[in-house]
């Protein structure tokens, strides 16, 4: 067996393991390539081979039940496993997967109780990857006191790191197999270093077995499962009759693939038994940034980017790594020029030569470039590490991989509508809802959202109309898994798109939520939807007595009707159902503002202002003319709180239903000395709050005020101060200096009713004089 089996042991995105992998099997010519991977994934392996399929690529393994429950297994260019599928392709020699089958695999997640709304994960990291960051200092492993070294089964490649005398595998793993070109030997030297890293945990630490599995840990008994299922695997190919096996897996899986294999009764006793989930496979596109080590992929890698470089460039790295620096630089109006191009290349192979290394490493390329292309400036370090390092390549399947129905609805109508390439990175869109084809677009778009599949994001636009829309389109590998979700409820989105509507409208809790989940279904042009959500907010409305969810419920209908004339939509139960809202609120809300504490006049005022705004909105006399009746009557209970009685004094004021001499009246009466003054001092927030243009035009107003402030006591006014100062904070800057101005200049004449009295024979002059200099800064005084 051993003439007719060869384990290749790999990084599983390492550009030196890939080409020394193809170098391997060009060598060998296998008649049969097993891969370390998802079997369900075996029928569609060959559309690996199409002219449009572009790696970056994943295999997704999800259950169509439970979308949720899904697994990637990422291929860039330079992983290993990619490049092998690409041999036995084009070899036109079979190519299988032999990983333990998710069917499996996600079944035991499940049995596992964890949390219906934890995203799909990608499988396990192989131990063989390095990690990170250098582990701590290990613990002695002795079979006397059963200890184990947490290090060497988080990164067993840390002992051999630090042997060859690296601070951390990732650099290590890096000089010794990625920057190779085609060797062909450094497969065995792997087997044999990782044979006995294994044997030393195994020692102290045996793997599960049938025996254990009981009591074994999750990961462990699921690391054991796998590699007995690989073994399974290999005995078929034997019994199939394969002469020549390669099998591709991770470094750490080889010496349990490696002969002599177990008996085949354990494996089988191990396997038996497990749940199963049904499951579909297919490709999707996927990104640089999902493959990098940030991203939280077990498996990922640092610099996916300048992996990509390693693989594609076929001489001069380190040069045509640093022109591609300079060329981005200067993508972003930064000098980099030739020289300074030559100078770098020069200054990072010196610096690898210093540190006995063949060839440059990312870190000499990186500090070079900062030292002679960046003028020794970190920050425009960050543009090399986002475009270049980490990249931003995204890659791109064929129409004949298998999808579910409302992708394919929603490829046609991209193609249809001419959309930008769903898989082109967050592309700018700017859509005019006058012309059909823009109208049409923003209905796709709306119809994605409301189906949780957020490909496009909408932006803020400079028009001031209501007949543009901004968007930003950014395809996400994880919108795949989206659209299997939604899948469920239709084949095309306009079907899904309603049947999840009205779903969702039977589920609301509130009056509100179904509002902002009618203008979603306007905006998204869904007539059955809508028909059904209106019955349902009819059937809410009519029985809510929460005066706050009316008045929340109205805005979003207001933006409805005001949306009316370019979406085409006919809203006219939309105003049918407006009309029920405004007459109830008016009808209950002098009743819910009766006897508030602050925290809930603090909620209602904003309320207040915001049902305000929505009904001058929208132009109705009739609601106009109740709502300003109501506001006067509020504006006479006694029991409102102050801050909402006097919002509604300057919310009449602002429509000129009250004269500056009655509002001075009323505010006059609002701040005498039986109110208490915590009560006044409400009363000025609510009504000066956001704008103090009252107090700069009516001298009325500022007398009034200023006759109370001069009125209160000194203990009086040091409780309401920091009431006072947020309220003039809320006034904008302009206003602010204005009053600053006025002040400087004189103020205002108070007459005789505010000329302050006191007895000059007990004035402290000296105590004044000392007081007087910070008085002045303060107010912005020249004081001489």
């Amino acid at each position: 067996m051993a003439e007719s089996v060869q384990i290749f042991g790999i990084r599983h995105h390492g550009p030196g393991s890939a080409r020394s992998l193809v170098r391997s099997l060009q060598v060998m010519a296998p008649d049969v390539i097993l891969i370390e991977g998802p079997p369900e994934a075996n029928a569609i392996l060959p559309l690996a081979a199409i002219a449009g399929m572009c790696p970056p690529v994943a295999l997704l393994i999800y259950a169509p039940e439970s979308p949720q429950a899904a697994a990637y297994y990422p291929f860039a260019v330079f992983s290993p496993e990619w490049q092998a599928i690409q041999y036995g392709l084009k070899q036109q020699i079979p190519v299988r997967m032999i990983d333990l089958p998710q069917t499996h695999q996600l079944a035991l997640r499940a049995a596992q109780a964890l949390p219906e709304d934890e995203p799909p994960t990608e499988p396990a990291a192989e131990t063989s990857e390095p990690s990170p960051d250098p582990p701590p200092e290990p613990k002695a492993t002795s079979a006397e006191t059963g200890e184990e070294s947490p290090a060497l089964r988080q990164d067993p490649l840390f002992w051999l790191a630090q042997v060859a005398g690296y601070t951390d595998s990732e650099q290590w793993w890096e000089a010794l197999v990625e920057q190779r070109q085609d060797s062909t030997d450094v497969f065995l030297a792997i087997q044999e270093a990782i044979t006995e890293l294994r044997q030393t945990l195994e020692r102290d630490r045996p793997l599960p077995t049938v025996d254990t599995a009981a009591t074994a840990d999750p990961q462990e008994l699921r690391e054991a499962q796998r590699e007995a299922f690989m073994r399974q695997s290999l005995r078929q190919a034997q019994k199939d009759g394969f002469q020549r096996i390669a099998v591709v897996c991770g470094a750490w899986h080889v010496p349990a693939l490696a002969s002599p294999l177990p008996p085949a009764k354990q494996d089988s006793a191990l396997l038996k038994g497990l749940p199963k989930m049904k499951v579909e496979a297919t490709w999707v596109p996927w990104t640089y940034g999902r493959l990098a080590l940030r991203s939280g992929y077990g498996a990922g890698i640092h610099s996916p980017g300048w992996y990509h470089h390693l693989w594609t460039a076929p001489d001069q790295i380190t040069t045509r790594w640093l022109t591609q620096v300079a060329r981005r630089l200067r993508q972003e109006d930064l000098d980099a020029s030739s020289a300074s191009v030559i100078e770098a290349v020069r200054l990072a192979e010196a610096l690898a030569a210093l540190r006995d290394r063949p060839l440059p490493s990312l870190d000499e390329l990186n500090e070079a470039a900062q030292t002679v292309l960046c003028f020794g400036d970190a920050m425009p370090m960050r543009l090399i590490h986002e475009g270049l390092i980490i990249s931003d390549r995204l890659g791109q399947v064929p129409p004949e991989t298998p999808m579910v129905p409302i992708l394919q609805d929603f490829r046609r109508l991209q193609r249809r509508l001419k959309l930008p390439d769903r898989t082109e990175p967050k592309k700018p869109l700017e859509l005019d809802l006058r012309q059909p084809t823009g109208l049409e677009r923003s209905y796709l778009l709306h119809r994605l959202r409301l189906l949780n599949i957020p490909w496009g994001d909408r932006q803020r636009t400079s028009s001031k109309g209501t007949f543009k829309e901004a968007w930003r389109l950014d395809w996400k590998p994880e919108l795949a898994i989206a659209f299997i979700e939604a899948s469920q409820w239709g084949t095309n989105l306009y079907e899904a798109a309603s049947q999840y509507a009205s779903h969702r409208a039977d589920t609301a809790p509130n009056l509100p939520s179904l509002t902002e989940l009618l203008d979603q279904v306007l905006l998204a042009a869904l007539p059955e939807a809508t028909t059904h959500l209106m019955e349902r907010l009819q059937e809410e409305a009519a029985v809510a007595s929460d005066v706050v969810h009316l008045m929340g419920a109205l805005p979003p209908l207001a933006n409805l009707l005001r949306y009316s004339d370019v979406r085409r939509t006919d809203t006219r139960i939309v105003s049918h159902v407006v009309d029920g809202l405004v007459v109830r609120i008016c009808i209950g809300l002098p009743l819910a503002c009766a006897s508030l504490n602050d925290g809930a006049a603090v909620e209602m005022f904003k309320h207040l202002v915001t049902t305000h705004s929505t009904l001058k909105l929208l132009q109705n006399e009739e609601h106009l003319s109740t709502w300003r009746s109501l506001l006067q009557q509020m504006a006479d209970q006694e029991t409102l709180h102050g801050l909402l009685a006097g919002r509604c004094c300057r919310l009449l004021l602002d429509d000129g239903l009250l004269s500056p001499e009655d509002t001075a009246r009323r505010m006059g009466l609002a701040l005498s000395v039986a109110v208490e003054p915590v009560h006044a001092a409400a009363w000025v927030e609510g009504f000066l709050q956001g704008s103090g243009l009252m107090l700069l035009h009516d001298e009325a107003i500022w007398q009034v005020l200023d006759r109370w402030v001069i009125s209160l006591g000194a203990e009086t006014f040091v409780t309401l101060l920091p009431l006072l100062r947020r309220t003039f904070a809320t006034f904008p800057i302009g206003e602010r200096r204005q009053m600053a101005d006025r002040v400087q200049q004189g103020g205002l004449d108070r007459g005789p009713q505010t000329t302050a009295r006191f007895d000059e024979a007990t004035f402290d002059r000296d105590r004044a004089d000392g007081v007087l200099p910070l008085v002045a800064q303060l107010l912005g005084l020249r004081f001489p």
